[in-house]
Order: structure tokens, then sequence, then C-alpha cells
């Protein structure tokens, strides 16, 4: 598996949310609403997750073992970093 695109929103407001990222992968499959979050020992991602009827939420889509979660975390904080680069002033969302 490659990831072929990453689009970085950043977040305008202040808190722990920094950016909402999609990926692709393959150029044939696209994860949405993956969020980069500022943690107590740094940036992290938090896959796409809904509310279940129990409260607790639940990842919609999400890395099968550890390997690919860091794949994939790394590549997005890699993206999240170019676009601070860029524009650090400047917000998306």
């Amino acid at each position: 598996m490659q990831i072929t695109d990453v689009r970085v929103r950043k977040v305008a407001k202040e808190g722990k949310l920094k950016a909402v990222v999609s990926i692709t992968m393959d150029e044939e499959f696209v994860v949405h609403d993956i969020k980069v979050i500022e943690g107590e020992k740094g940036l992290f991602i938090a896959m796409p997750s809904k509310k279940a009827v129990d409260g607790e939420y639940r990842d919609i889509a999400h890395p099968i073992n550890s390997g690919t979660r860091e794949k994939i975390q790394s590549i997005i904080l890699e993206n999240y970093e170019k676009v601070l680069e860029e524009a650090p002033e400047e917000a998306v969302i």
C-alpha cells in the first residue's frame, strides 16, 4: 500500500485539534477526517470515528496493525509540518 496523496486542512481555532487530513491510498481509496491532535507527548493522529449508542467513539476506518498506523502517522505529520512551513499564520478551516 502506498499513500499517493495527502491533503491537510489546518484548523483556525485554538485547541488541541490542529488539522483535518484526507489520504489517498494507491490512487484508489480515500480516507477523510483523520485528525492531527496536539497531545501531552506531541502530535498524533486520530482516525475518523463515530459516536456509538453507548456513548463510546469507535473508529470508522483504521489500520489493522501498528506498523501501518506508524507509517500513516509519519506521512501525515510530515505533510502537516510542510504546510506549517509554507504558511504558518494562515488557517484554512
